[in-house]
């Protein structure tokens, strides 16, 4: 059974793409014949290119589809861009590059002469899809090119995170239509282990065809403890120590690609289609752990395989499906939508904070003197308003604004991690009309507010407990949409709590050394941090907060154990980025000690002890 798309959106999307092969009801014009054979070219390569997926897909909607064939189908052409090994690799890489550039005009277009690039951008302009996180894409398949090598497990992941765009935009579909794969915050670990897993099956799946082009791609920490193994395959010989390396890697890949948690609370369509996903997976792991045929073509599922995996799926789908009314937007063009990446010159502009309203410059702080992280407690926000005779509500509007100006400071002066506490676990207590405002604030400002145009990378550090679904997901666009950004990383703490953060972790590092995957009796504080949600979150350096108060209140206690503090008196509305440039030259101006004692100059007669 196939879910029923809205009368209203039933146009040449539904009625020629869902139903490819069938009669039109009405003569096509040329536009959406040439718009359908586009479809149907992706879905052609889909098919070919990635028989698996191509059956996962069957498993969403119908009027789903195309715009996943379109999606992958891109994503299969620039593989194959970069794997023309009879093409010199400094063409194969300017290939891939023109074919990204040529996709970033055919957005700002709206069409495309390019048959593959025209369904992306009719799915991207359809589909509301932001696609600047294609880049990280381009240049980690650029680096296939180059023939790209691993030290270690998290070099690794750095490369496989920049696949992770093309399925988190197929999880985007799903939210569009009605049915999100929404991942609990708790369960992100899970989904990118999964991805993890998925990639490494990937590989070792190849591993035959990518060794007849020379490429190993595998990282030199999990090679280093198989002696010679890296040798034997280069060379494609079976040896005890290729098979002990292919059986270890297995057994990682089961472990990562088996994350049954990771569904908890999905959409039951959505959850079918990734528990399907992990037991195809496993299969061909069983697959590839079959012996020295490995070395010598990829492994391949039976049909009894196959049909075993998917009957029950296609089933599970249909029933799934048939219970959720579905929205399917209509075609449109790139001027009604603000979702759509405009040319790279054009994005450059775009995004150059503007200057402050009196022409303030910032300070000049050399490098080792700048911190690397400020975090803000924006405190005083409902006692501005009540000063000037407000609902206390109305201060939470005005601090939007003073988000953006220290944003704009930040980009100014060059920081390269801002983290502010937006609501706390104990703003619950507030009066409910409060904090309905401040939740609708944060979420039309993710989706409409200025910074999206800014090079800032945003993250969300909380738990989704309580938080209004569509709040939930704008923050997840909001990272997937700035992920590659790099001129600033700004953390926004929502539904945030430092002990509970910590609690959390705890009971995470508990799980990990249940499951062997940690020895309990050594478990060090670089174990811990690998735990936390941000684990690549650097320590606070420094802790400023608005408002008059004089405490942390629960705020980052694992980052800021060593953090210099900074209090001011203003509310945070009344601030400016020239409050943020005057935190940090007070800082410029501190000695850092973390428990050392304090250099004192040989002539100094200062006789005070020393403080810790």
């Amino acid at each position: 059974m196939r879910a029923k798309p809205q009368p209203a959106a039933a146009d040449l999307y539904v009625s020629t793409h869902a139903r490819l092969g069938r009669t039109p009801a009405r003569p096509l014009t040329g536009e959406e014949s040439r718009l359908r054979t586009a479809y149907r070219l992706c879905h052609r390569i889909t098919r070919v290119h990635d028989p698996g997926i191509h059956a996962l897909f069957q498993l969403v909607p119908a009027a789903l589809r195309p715009a996943c064939w379109a999606l992958w189908a891109a994503a299969s052409v620039l593989d194959d861009l970069a794997d023309q090994r009879d093409v010199d690799p400094a063409e194969r890489e300017a290939r891939v590059k023109a074919w990204s550039q040529a996709l970033q005009r055919d957005l700002a277009a709206g069409t495309s002469t390019d048959l593959v690039r025209h369904a992306l951008v009719d799915t991207a302009l359809r589909w509301r899809l932001d696609l600047p996180d294609l880049q990280g894409a381009v240049s980690s398949t650029v680096g296939d090119v180059r023939d790209r090598r691993f030290a270690d497990w998290a070099e690794w992941r750095a490369w496989c995170e920049a696949l992770v765009p093309w399925v988190d935009h197929v999880r985007h579909l799903f939210e569009q239509a009605g049915a999100p794969m929404t991942l609990r915050l708790d369960r992100h670990r899970d989904y990118k282990q999964f991805i993890d897993g998925a990639q490494l099956t990937d590989i070792l799946t190849d591993l035959s065809a990518d060794l007849a082009h020379g490429l190993l791609l595998l990282p030199q920490e999990a090679l280093d403890p198989f002696p010679d193994a890296e040798e034997d395959l280069r060379h494609r010989r079976w040896s005890p120590a290729v098979a002990a390396l292919i059986a270890e890697l297995t057994d990682l890949a089961r472990q990562w690609v088996t994350r049954p948690a990771m569904t908890t609370g999905m959409h039951p369509g959505a959850a079918n289609m990734l528990d399907t996903a992990a037991c195809l997976l496993r299969a061909q792991l069983d697959a590839v752990d079959a012996g020295p045929a490995l070395l010598k073509r990829p492994p391949r599922l039976s049909v009894v395989t196959r049909t075993r995996i998917f009957a029950p799926a296609r089933l599970r789908a249909g029933l799934a499906w048939s219970l959720t009314p579905l929205t399917v937007p209509g075609p449109r063009r790139p001027e009604v939508t603000a979702h759509v990446p405009r040319p790279a010159a054009e994005n450059t502009a775009r995004r150059t904070p503007p200057p402050h309203p009196g022409g303030a410059r910032p300070p000049q702080i050399a490098a080792d003197q700048m911190p690397a992280h400020v975090a803000v407690i924006m405190d005083g926000n409902g006692r501005w308003a009540q000063q000037r005779g407000l609902p206390r509500p109305e201060g939470h509007h005005a601090g939007t604004a003073a988000v953006h100006e220290i944003v704009c400071g930040a980009l100014d002066i060059g920081l390269r991690h801002l983290t502010v506490y937006a609501f706390s676990t104990e703003n619950w207590k507030r009066d409910t009309d409060e904090i309905t405002t401040i939740l609708e604030a944060i979420r039309h400002d993710l989706d409409e507010g200025p910074l999206r145009d800014l090079d800032v990378r945003q993250r969300w550090l909380g738990h989704p407990d309580k938080l209004p679904q569509e709040l939930v997901q704008a923050l997840q666009r909001a990272e997937r949409r700035t992920h590659t950004r790099a001129g600033l990383t700004l953390t926004m703490c929502i539904n945030y709590g430092g002990r509970d953060e910590i609690t959390r972790t705890a009971a995470a590092l508990a799980q990990a050394a249940r499951a062997g995957d940690i020895d309990p009796h050594h478990i060090s504080e670089d174990d811990f941090a690998r735990h936390l949600p941000h684990p690549d979150m650097p320590d606070v350096d420094l802790l400023w907060r608005t408002g008059g108060e004089q405490r942390t209140s629960n705020f980052l206690p694992w980052y800021a154990t060593y953090a210099e503090l900074h209090f001011t008196p203003a509310y945070w509305p009344d601030v400016d980025r020239r409050d943020l440039w005057q935190a940090i030259t007070e800082y410029s101006r501190r000695q850092r000690r973390h428990g050392a004692a304090p250099l004192v100059s040989p002539k100094s007669t200062d006789r005070s002890p020393r403080p810790i």
